[in-house]
């Protein structure tokens, strides 16, 4: 099945474990069970390792490059991912409890597969670190590529680690991962839970693509008060680089159509030749409302306890581990498994449900981060074309 897409592939893996969970014998649903736990044990292995492999290198990169245009950029993205975590956080506590009722769920424990078919075994492979010991690992890492001169043998060893997890993402997890979902949903087939989980994720789902409209009208009217440029016509222009990246669902494969638009929109073009590819790795506004959102929908269906304290601090971290993600399929929503798991308290069964979430709208998010990489050029033009002035 290498030509369908990942997309397809989870709708399918979906659609198949709901009908394998009203059809399979008992042994066959514990063997996919089984599959289930031992894949479990090696994303917990991989996490760690792949928050080293993806930050540690970009922040060598990014520190390697410093300047004042660089760290304009660096803040002004990391600014806008964070505040879209943070709008999201703020519209899911609004509208969500009245569109979830948590008393009629069945995955009350934070698992369904406490109810489902038991594996035959499971194997223990502990990581090697915690996720916030990795994060100080890419930090110190990062830090020592990014200062120390005579550290290139660093920076090479850093950046073939960073293409090893990416191998081992894009060749053993992403090709595995359709299985996995079908596990988990035919187990909560089986333990009665599918039925509500589709119900009130379809809503959901739905206040997320009206969120996503919002985070793209706001950075453009926040841009326009730098570049004095209508917000709307800013956001027509850059339509051709939205629909380019619901069809590819990459940002790196979409940076020549964003490229042209931002030039279109006014922006200078060394500005833009900087900026758009730079933002392409490191803003991340669509994806971190989609983590955000759905993290919150399924606290709130597991009646899990949450405030604002809690989430501010994800989305902070959230923000640092998916940069560089982008590049992987997948990549920030694999990457934020680890603080979903260590801030969030997820379950792997939660987890699962968060990865076919995210791939379900994988494009919109993507679309998202590069249409507003627009307005981050626009304010990173005008701030530096004053200084030329």
């Amino acid at each position: 099945m290498p030509r369908i897409p990942l997309l397809a592939k989870i709708i399918i893996a979906i659609a198949a474990g709901i009908g394998a969970g009203m059809i399979f014998p008992d042994w066959l649903a514990r063997s996919f069970a089984t599959f289930n736990a031992l894949f479990s044990a090696l994303l917990a292995f991989v996490i760690p390792l792949l928050i080293v492999g993806f930050v540690a290198p970009a922040i060598s990169d990014i520190g390697r490059r410093a300047g004042g245009m660089l760290l304009a950029t660096v803040a002004v993205a990391y600014g806008m991912t964070f505040c879209s975590g943070l709008l999201a956080y703020f519209t899911a506590d609004l509208t969500f409890p009245s569109l979830i009722d948590a008393d009629s769920y069945m995955l009350r424990s934070g698992t369904a597969e406490a109810a489902g078919p038991a594996p035959y075994f499971t194997i223990a492979v502990d990581p090697l670190m915690s996720v916030t010991s990795a994060l100080v690992l890419a930090f110190l890492l990062g830090f020592g590529g990014a200062v120390i001169e005579s550290a290139a043998a660093l920076r090479r060893g850093l950046a073939d680690f960073r293409d090893v997890i990416r191998l081992v993402i894009t060749r053993l997890i992403i090709p595995l991962l359709p299985l996995y979902i079908f596990g988990i949903f035919m187990t909560m087939t089986v333990s009665g839970a599918v039925g509500p989980m589709l119900t009130t994720f379809a809503g959901i789902i739905g206040v997320i693509f009206v969120l996503h409209a919002g985070v793209l009208v706001i950075q453009y009217c926040i841009a326009s008060l730098f570049s004095r440029r209508n917000p709307f016509r800013c956001l027509w222009t850059m339509m051709p680089a939205y629909f380019t990246a619901l069809g590819t669902q990459s940002s790196a494969a979409t940076i020549p159509v964003t490229l042209n638009r931002v030039i279109a929109m006014g922006v200078d073009r060394d500005v833009a030749g900087f900026v758009v590819p730079l933002c392409a790795t490191i803003h991340m506004s669509g994806s971190t409302l989609k983590i955000v959102a759905c993290a919150m929908a399924l606290m709130i269906t597991h009646s899990m306890p949450y405030d604002l304290p809690l989430f501010a601090g994800f989305i902070a971290m959230l923000g640092i581990s998916i940069v560089a993600a982008p590049g992987v399929p997948g990549g920030a929503i694999m990457a934020s498994l680890g603080i979903l798991s260590s801030i969030l308290g997820f379950s792997d069964a939660d987890n699962a449900l968060m990865i076919a979430l995210y791939i379900a709208m994988d494009s919109f998010g993507t679309a998202c981060n590069i249409t507003g990489d627009g307005a981050i050029a626009q304010i990173i033009d005008r701030l530096f074309s004053c200084r030329k002035g």
